[in-house]
């Protein structure tokens, strides 16, 4: 059983309780006042629970097949078909730039968007966020005969677009590929060869064109990621003819089995340079970084309907007798699992969390809009920084809170959660990869320590503690937040205390920064969504309706329930890595 609504009442009161009319304002925007924002949303809400979910888990039984005699990749029955429908509904287009045929809409209503279809069916929806993604880097760093020659057709769905990066020998390490470029005899452009690995949709049957953006080396490149370059490298060149890059096969996966991920083979492929020689790195972290933000958003959207199909096992589903006398059914032999503690415990560790964890991704995504497009450059520098600060935050601690979450409504259910009958199952095998690709979640916990606290002499970091800090001034005074102010400010304490002695040590012993690094942005992630509970408590207390009402005592679960696991990870930075670290290789 699938069961999916979205959750348009949350959305709309995220959206204001976060400021949207901030984004609305905008020159670029004015057209998409939280109004007109709604009305898409629910029209998309429909869209995706009336089409996408139903071919959710029929693309998960059926999967993805190969023909090794012409290398093509044949998507699950519907598939082809709802590719169309979800072009032509705009969804992919929306949020695109208007001069290129898109809808010009907010990035954060993309978001929205995504994460509705996201949750209604994974596989499906990984194609058109690596369009995204693609047409983000051409945007940034193509020439203007790449960005007229290919924007066009990826926004309106025409072609679809994929990252090649990682190869047999390497992944994380990028530095180690050995993808050759040399120019074309006839002049027009390079001749690629090489083999790339782990490919989301390198090939399909979907669109009429599939466009990939590939690292590869320069005959005079330098060693090691500086000598990085980044072609774009169509299946079909602009001339119509076939370009020698094919599927060799697919991967055989734990999960997102209706998404081909493709062996890639380059054999003189013909690309085209995108940016700078050497400086391909550039062109391709802006696609990771658009990706980063769309993986962390998964773990919300597999929560949500993860939740919603708990609930609605749990309302449903009866067993044993309430501990409270006054709570037991006296019509029925058995009471309603909601009657239990601890059904009640795992639903509101996943709702308090998810609730939490999508305020932040739309928090980060109104600053995105911001950070583009504000008059004001010192708001887009500040914007800026948070974007890029909180990035691996959302990709990390969402993707692992969020696998938890799954987990978590799949326990309350039982065996029949174990089971395909309800798709928990599948969500959870699904949404494991989401650790795992766009970097894994200790790449974004080295990237936050080593990279983004130290940016700027720690700029991005005192911008968003100085938001908390604001925040705990204006509200010392309001009773109804005082039970809710003093553990933010316990918390943001802690996690400067932490962050100074790691900045203090980090110089020292770099060892010590990678062994604890993972609790740190956990650490992070926590004080980030107390920080979020609270801008949130602030509306509910203002609007004062049911539906606010019930927010307040979400947020208190959180407070009192999830909040205090910060006093143990501070724990686990304090043990430092001798425990770790004093294993011989011999005894591990």
């Amino acid at each position: 059983m699938q069961i999916y609504k979205a959750p348009l009442e949350d959305m709309r009161f995220l959206l204001e309780a976060l400021g949207y009319d901030e984004v609305a304002s905008l020159e670029r925007y004015e057209d998409y006042d939280l109004e007109t924002v709604m009305a898409i949303l629910e029209e998309n809400g429909k869209f995706c629970t009336n089409e996408m979910l139903p071919l959710n888990r029929s693309g998960d039984v059926e999967g993805v097949k190969y023909n090794p005699e012409d290398h093509s990749v044949t998507t699950p029955r519907g598939f082809k078909e709802l590719y169309e429908k979800f072009s032509e509904a705009g969804m992919l287009s929306l949020s695109q730039d208007p001069e290129y045929g898109g809808g010009g809409a907010p990035y954060l209503v993309g978001m929205v968007i995504s994460e509705m279809a996201t949750a209604t069916n994974k596989s499906f929806t990984m194609c058109p966020g690596l369009t995204h993604g693609l047409i983000d880097a051409l945007l940034h760093h193509g020439s203007d005969e790449q960005k007229q020659a290919y924007l066009p057709n990826l926004i309106s769905g025409k072609w679809t677009g994929t990252m090649c990066l990682t190869e047999p020998q390497c992944g994380t390490d990028l530095g180690l590929i050995k993808t050759k470029a040399v120019v074309a005899p006839d002049g027009d452009g390079y001749l690629l060869t090489g083999t790339k690995i782990w490919i989301t949709f390198g090939e399909h049957d979907m669109a009429e064109n599939i466009v990939h953006l590939v690292l590869a080396r320069l005959p005079d490149a330098p060693e090691g990621i500086k000598g990085i370059s980044l072609f774009v490298v169509p299946k079909f060149t602009l001339d119509g003819q076939r370009n020698p890059i094919f599927c060799g096969g697919l991967e055989h996966k734990m999960g997102i089995h209706a998404s081909p991920t493709c062996v890639m083979n380059l054999e003189d492929a013909r690309g085209w340079l995108v940016g700078e020689p050497h400086k391909g790195m550039r062109g391709m972290f802006t696609m990771m970084n658009m990706a980063r933000l769309g993986v962390g958003m998964e773990g919300v959207a597999l929560s949500e309907i993860s939740y919603q199909t708990a609930l609605a096992f749990a309302k449903d589903r009866r067993q044993s007798r309430s501990l409270n006398p006054e709570r037991q059914d006296p019509n029925a032999s058995a009471d309603n699992i909601l009657v239990h503690p601890d059904v009640r415990r795992m639903l509101l560790n996943v709702r308090a969390t998810n609730e939490a964890m999508r305020a932040l991704g739309y928090f980060v995504g109104k600053h995105h809009d911001l950070s583009l497009y504000h008059k004001d450059e010192q708001v887009r520098e500040e914007s800026d920084d948070l974007v890029a600060l909180l990035t691996p935050i959302i990709k990390s601690f969402f993707t692992e809170r969020g696998f938890l979450n799954v987990s978590d409504a799949l326990q309350l259910m039982g065996g029949a959660g174990y089971t395909q009958d309800w798709s928990v199952e599948q969500y959870l095998r699904d949404l494991r990869i989401a650790m795992l690709y766009e970097g894994t979640n200790h790449i974004q916990a080295l990237d936050l320590v080593g990279r983004k606290l130290p940016r700027n002499m720690g700029r991005s970091f005192m911008k968003f503690t100085s938001l908390i800090t604001d925040f705990i001034r204006e509200n010392k005074e309001n009773e109804v937040m005082a039970e809710f102010i003093g553990p933010l400010k316990e918390t943001s304490k802690k996690l400067n205390q932490v962050t100074m002695s790691l900045g203090e040590t980090a110089m020292a012993d770099p060892e010590l920064v990678g062994a604890v690094a993972s609790n740190y942005l956990n650490l992070f992630g926590y004080t980030a969504m107390a920080y979020m509970w609270c801008l949130q408590l602030t509306h509910a207390i203002q609007r004062g309706d049911k539906f606010s009402q019930t927010k307040i005592k979400t947020a208190r679960f959180f407070f009192r329930n999830i909040l205090p696991e910060v006093d143990a990870i501070v724990q686990f930075i304090s043990a430092g890595k001798d425990a770790l670290m004093d294993f011989g290789a011999d005894e591990l």
